[in-house]
């Protein structure tokens, strides 16, 4: 794009976007893919043993901190070795609680069809969580996020069909107070999303609240919302190699309620880990392993995955950085790993860049592959993500969803179907060496949904596109995004369950939200 930040203009095919009644384009529908191929597998058996081998003595000889007295007691009493919050754990006590997880497990969020299983070869794409800053091509600027940015890319991760589950906050409303945050945000995520929903482990009030809101969206009993997992949690070690007390709590207490756990240690290969990537992984999974430890401890069974994060740092500035071939070898090692280990895994489609341009999108696609290849059952940030997790940007939400829509068809075995039909002698036998096969019958009946049609890319040539408005990609998705916000509809919901959750959340107003004092 050109240098100078560009207003998205009227015009061209982006500004007359199709409708067929409420929808803006035609996308593919809801149908979260299977991993067919076989992952890449870059360690031998014996680099698995090792990278086993470095994570169990992290956690035997050198140990984590435990910065939350309840999890150390719990720990303590099940045969850990506990000096101060440091404790050490040994191998076979590891392997005796790892093997007690299940490998997959089922979020069944309000609306069961929108129910997603991960692991096994299930593959599952959430929305980009947690920024606090926001960028959209009408402004042209970097700005703090509000509920109203916040509330337009959760109706986008509801829209597309692509995005399976919410993450955390898609932009953090920074004009919502703190201690009320996440009631209105969860409010919104249960009322404009029928899709699974997450908490944030930052403090029991807002744990309890979360779960609360999710078991009234649902209509269940307490005992039908522990029967299975119906929400989630993803926590982060402090690395390097800590666990911090408000995210344990949270975890200890979804894990109490049987619902889904997700731990995802944030170790940067030269800054938070060692430079090496064999190095970093292994503390990665060092870190995520004991807080599986203690949530088999707590009940045995409980619904658990371990996430990577493992990247590295630009060793001029410090700076984090992602999608870069470091980051997608971790991944798939990581992938290796989490078989051995028998548990899901999740990992994330992330870039450093801080516009949705070339850079943004090689780099998101790099860290999205990587997902693929390594089997990966969650992936976070799959949608919006820029400057290193710092900017949610709708244009890049969508530009984003064009690359999942494309990876789903990727992973669609008609691609490569080998029946009679497909083999399609006859038409070759039909066309010979003097036609062509535009007009023949096999190709009539099979042209609309031959191939991936893109909603965004323009295959126009040149000439084209420039008596067409020579419209940008992000301008186009700018656009669509603009019409899906004006076109939506919010999913159903019972107007008695919409006042309950609507009550809940004044009460808890009322009685001052969660504390901010950590």
């Amino acid at each position: 794009m050109p240098d100078a930040p560009r207003r998205p203009r009227n015009g061209g095919r982006a500004g007359a976007a199709q409708r067929r009644g409420s929808e803006v384009i035609d996308q593919m529908p809801w149908n979260p893919p299977l991993l067919v191929d076989r992952p890449v597998e870059p360690l031998s058996e014996e680099g698995v043993l090792a990278i086993h081998d470095g994570a169990m003595r992290i956690l035997e000889e050198i140990g984590i901190e435990f910065l939350n007295p309840e999890a150390l007691a719990i720990l303590r009493a099940a045969g850990c070795t506990i000096d101060g919050g440091h404790v050490r754990m040994g191998r076979d006590m590891v392997m005796e609680y790892l093997a007690l997880a299940p490998e997959t497990f089922t979020l069944t969020p309000r609306n069961p069809a929108r129910a997603i299983t991960i692991g096994g070869r299930h593959m599952n794409f959430g929305n980009v969580s947690s920024p606090p800053n926001y960028w959209d091509m009408e402004l042209g600027r970097k700005v703090p996020g509000t509920r109203e940015m916040c509330r337009n890319l959760l109706k986008l991760s509801q829209y597309f069909n692509c995005i399976h589950f919410n993450g955390g906050y898609p932009v953090e409303p920074v004009d919502i107070h703190a201690a009320v945050r996440h009631l209105d945000v969860l409010y919104d995520t249960l009322t404009l999303t029928d899709k699974v929903s997450h908490a944030y482990s930052l403090g029991a009030e807002r744990v309890e609240d979360v779960m609360e809101m999710v078991r009234i969206s649902g209509g269940w009993t307490d005992a039908e919302f522990e029967a299975s997992p119906k929400m989630y949690t993803n926590i982060n070690s402090t690395s390097p190699l800590k666990h911090d007390g408000p995210m344990l709590d949270g975890w200890m207490r979804l894990a109490r309620r049987n619902q889904g756990l997700v731990v995802t240690p944030f170790t940067l290969a030269g800054a938070m880990a060692p430079v090496t990537m064999s190095g970093a992984v292994a503390q990665s999974l060092a870190e995520a392993l004991c807080a599986v430890v203690l949530a088999q401890i707590i009940r045995p069974g409980a619904a658990c995955a371990i996430g990577t994060f493992t990247s590295n740092v630009d060793m001029k500035s410090g700076a984090p950085a992602f999608g870069t071939p470091e980051y997608m070898r971790a991944t798939q090692m990581t992938g290796q790993l989490a078989r051995f280990y028998k548990l899901p895994m999740r990992s994330s489609g992330v870039c450093a860049a801080n516009v949705p341009d070339g850079q943004a999108m090689w780099e998101t696609s790099n860290s999205l592959w990587a997902a693929v290849q390594s089997g990966s059952h969650m992936v976070y940030h799959a949608a919006g993500w820029l400057e290193g997790g710092l900017i949610a940007s709708p244009e890049k939400f969508i530009m984003d969803c064009e690359v999942l829509q494309q990876i789903q068809r990727y992973l669609d075995p008609a691609l490569w179907a080998t029946g009679p039909e497909d083999i399609a002698l006859d038409a070759i036998r039909s066309v010979g060496s003097a036609g062509h096969f535009f007009g023949i019958q096999h190709t009539q009946d099979r042209y609309a949904t031959a191939f991936y049609q893109p909603f965004l890319s323009d295959w126009k040539n040149y000439e084209a596109w420039e008596a067409g408005g020579s419209v940008w990609t992000p301008e186009r998705a700018h656009h669509i995004f603009k019409d899906i916000i004006a076109n939506f509809q919010e999913p159903p919901m019972d107007d008695a369950i919409r006042a309950e959750l609507s009550d809940f959340v004044a009460r808890r107003k009322s009685e001052g939200g969660a504390p901010t004092d950590f």
